[in-house]
């Protein structure tokens, strides 16, 4: 496998077939996705007898335990390196969506979706961020950014895919082909294409000679262990940051045609301001790769922050189509900028060597921030009947961390390291 892929890297660096493969886990990560999820909820509650509240505690339940196993799998990443770990996730995904289609009762359900929600949402994403990024450094948010658009995909291909599965065989026999093409797709891949690092074939990031010095202070080797990123500020006002996005954009998705359809709009045009911010998204995406390669970092997650509190505040603004045209645009801007900022930030403050454990915190604080997302709103509409109020007191969230983005450095440890040469 190794010859294939010199015989590659003649033609074109061989990252660009990882980053290919990174975003094709993305993609079939999608069974472990909201958006494939919403698709089955009525015909699971009518074939199981249960209720939408209690499939959705299950749900968030489920969340919320799957991501305390997230710095575990990355420690497997660090340890055993993404093809073998991203191979195994890919096996157990498929048996968890078999698993799924027989799902005789509520436990069984419960647990399978947090199965489903630790090796889709989670494990298989960490894994393929952490591929490229150490792949990739001088264009390391430009190819995270491609690599996100496998989500794109997956939004644009797995409800429509599912709903067609449903009419055709079935809920449960729905689940046995989203399984079986989880392996088909991805587990040769894998097999054939992966490689760890690139200084396993001898490369550089970015396709560079070996001697060619890195941009990003994360490049080479070098890295803080997770007790020493927990030692510094840079650690927790990303933590921050993140926890607040996944958790807002999920409120977004969650309540967005009740809040349009209470503010003034019919149901039909509400709905019709999903592909308009998953336009917006795509566009968008490479924008923001771009801006993390050529700006400072903190500038630019400083200003995704600010887009995210634009969008809860254009949502409480929203009382026509043109105002509705305005949060989409908003809504779209802002779904780029957390996909990417995701994957980039982590190897770009604390380097790679023990990236995947460092990565595996942050995202289960992410996937957490997504499992409570919903509940502020929630509890403001059962108490006050409406959201325009509680989506402009969350907008101060964002706010606050934008400002504490300014304060993002570099720890001296990896500037030292990184200054000291190969270790």
């Amino acid at each position: 496998m190794k010859s294939l892929a010199h015989d590659i890297n003649r033609r074109f660096y061989y990252g660009w077939v990882i980053l290919a493969v990174a975003a094709l886990g993305i993609f079939v990560s999608g069974p472990g996705q909201s958006h494939t999820f919403s698709v089955f909820l009525v015909h699971i509650q009518t074939d199981l007898g249960v209720s939408a509240t209690a499939v959705s505690s299950a749900y968030a339940a489920a969340t919320l335990v799957a991501a305390l196993g997230l710095p575990h799998m990355g420690r497997l990443v660090d340890r055993h390196g993404p093809r073998r770990v991203m191979g195994l996730v890919t096996v157990l995904l498929g048996l968890a969506c078999l698993a799924f289609g027989a799902a005789a009762n509520f436990i069984w359900l419960a647990v399978v979706f947090a199965a489903l929600r630790f090796l889709g949402q989670g494990s298989l994403m960490l894994n393929a961020s952490n591929l490229v990024s150490h792949w990739f450094d001088r264009r390391r948010g430009f190819a995270l950014s491609l690599m996100a658009m496998g989500f794109s995909a997956s939004m644009a291909v797995h409800p429509p895919l599912s709903q067609w599965l449903i009419d055709l065989v079935g809920w449960r026999q729905a689940w046995y082909w989203l399984g079986l093409s989880t392996w088909l797709m991805l587990l040769p891949p894998i097999w054939f294409l992966v490689h760890n690092r690139p200084e396993d074939l001898g490369l550089a990031p970015d396709g560079a000679t070996a001697a060619a010095p890195p941009v990003h202070e994360g490049a080479a080797e070098h890295g803080l262990t997770l007790g020493e990123a927990f030692k510094t500020s840079t650690f927790w006002i990303l933590c921050a940051g993140l926890f607040g996005m996944s958790m807002l954009v999920t409120s977004l998705h969650f309540f967005q045609v009740s809040i349009l359809t209470e503010q003034g709009l019919d149901e039909a045009t509400a709905a019709r301001i999903f592909p308009i911010s998953a336009l917006v998204m795509i566009i968008v995406i490479p924008l923001v790769g771009r801006s993390l390669d050529k700006f400072p970092t903190k500038w630019v997650f400083a200003f995704g922050l600010g887009v995210m509190a634009a969008t809860l505040t254009s949502a409480a603004l929203v009382h026509d189509l043109t105002s509705a045209f305005i949060y989409a645009v908003a809504f779209g801007i802002n779904n780029g900028c957390t996909m990417t900022f995701f994957g980039f930030v982590w190897p770009r403050y604390f380097g790679r060597k023990h990236l995947g454990v460092i990565q595996g915190m942050g995202q289960m604080l992410g996937v957490t921030g997504a499992a409570l997302g919903p509940l502020p709103l929630a509890i403001a509409h059962d108490l006050a009947g409406r959201y325009d109020q509680m989506l402009l007191l969350l907008a101060c969230y964002p706010i606050a961390c934008a400002v504490a983005a300014l304060f993002l450095r570099t720890p001296f440890k990896l500037l030292a390291q990184q200054a000291a040469g190969p270790p």
